[in-house]
């Protein structure tokens, strides 16, 4: 009897072992497929930085959001009371905006929103144009979500075009970069100077293509009824405030002209429909810019017609693409459940 537990116990011993054994291999195999970032060449070392009062000033929160360093960084948080965030004191037509962040520290930061995008809503609130990064917080163990969407003139037909990306670090523990090119080409968002989205003008996308200027904006925010599992997980205000924290602030661009736009601007009506829209389409990156002068830059590179910001390297190409391979987990081109027929630039993707 006392033999059989004992093969028994060792049978179970060589059980355990394997596992544990097959746990640190997979283990160490992943961290050996870590991803490793190509070194590319570096776009912000094209433009300067802003201090805040340069180019921004506060949007909403009050004393949630917080200048410091000169202005040299900025933080805005949210709390029971009210999430935060600035506004750029400019409307750009084109342009390069970047911006160092780090988020909220924590293990649950579910239902928070963070964001850095360009709108005009508050001048078209039915065809408005927006460009986003949103980062999604997180329930516990879990990763935030990076969120890119892009809309134009109301995203006419189809509302919004939605990818999400794994991060492949920890957004919480240092600041990283990120960036948002826009120009008559395409609209590029990358992560620490690594390209994760383009959308490329075409005639498929050219209705839904932004196309007016637009404000940069800075905010965070409860998103609890949607932003963490569908809703699933709300924000936990006992973990408040939720701090994220901005420095390298880099915003040029073409200024849309206020003057000019104050003239031809009517009042904002909720009738008024994209065809009577002041604002052109998209012109060929050759043809003379309207109505806006570019802010000044430090010379190494135009921002919205420089040759770097206008189309992407064969490098930035295959590192977008390794990205998007290993990290993408939803693209609206791929959700046939939502579109059972797919927006018409999918068709060519």
């Amino acid at each position: 009897m006392a033999a059989v537990l004992r093969e028994k116990q060792l049978l179970f011993l060589g059980f355990f072992i394997s596992f544990i054994t097959a746990v640190l291999s997979a283990r160490h195999h992943q961290q050996r497929k870590l991803y490793k970032p190509p070194t590319l060449k570096n776009l912000n070392d094209n433009f300067p930085r802003q201090t805040f009062d340069q180019a921004f000033s506060p949007y909403f929160g009050g004393s949630n959001l917080q200048v410091r360093d000169k202005g040299a960084s900025v933080d805005i948080s949210l709390n029971k009371y009210t999430g935060s965030g600035f506004i750029s004191q400019n409307r750009y037509h084109y342009g390069f905006f970047s911006a160092s962040i780090k988020f909220p520290a924590g293990d649950y930061s579910a239902g928070v929103v963070l964001a850095f995008y360009l709108s005009n809503q508050d001048v078209y609130p039915r065809s408005h144009d927006e460009i986003d990064f949103e980062f999604l917080g997180h329930a516990k163990r879990k990763p935030w979500n990076l969120q890119t969407n892009v809309y134009g003139n109301g995203s006419v037909k189809y509302h919004g075009r939605e990818e999400k990306i794994r991060l492949w670090f920890d957004p919480t523990k240092q600041f990283h970069t990120y960036t948002i090119i826009w120009n008559s080409n395409h609209i590029v968002f990358l992560v620490d100077n690594i390209p994760i989205r383009e959308v490329t003008y075409t005639k498929m996308i050219s209705p839904a293509y932004p196309s007016k200027p637009m404000t940069l904006y800075s905010t965070i925010w409860d998103g609890s009824p949607w932003a963490t599992d569908g809703g699933k997980y709300k924000v936990d205000y006992k973990l408040s405030p939720f701090v994220a924290s901005f420095e390298k602030l880099q915003v040029e661009g073409c200024i849309w002209n206020n003057q000019t736009k104050s003239s031809l601007t009517p009042s904002p009506s909720p009738t008024m429909s994209p065809a009577q829209s002041p604002y052109p389409s998209p012109t060929p990156s050759s043809a003379p810019l309207f109505s806006c002068t570019k802010s000044g830059g430090n010379g190494k590179m135009d921002s919205v017609e420089g040759e770097d910001v206008i189309r992407l390297s064969e490098e930035q190409r295959k590192a977008m693409a390794e990205i998007r391979k290993e990290y993408l987990t939803y693209s609206y081109c791929k959700d046939k459940n939502r579109f059972p027929v797919l927006p018409p630039e999918c068709n060519s993707q």
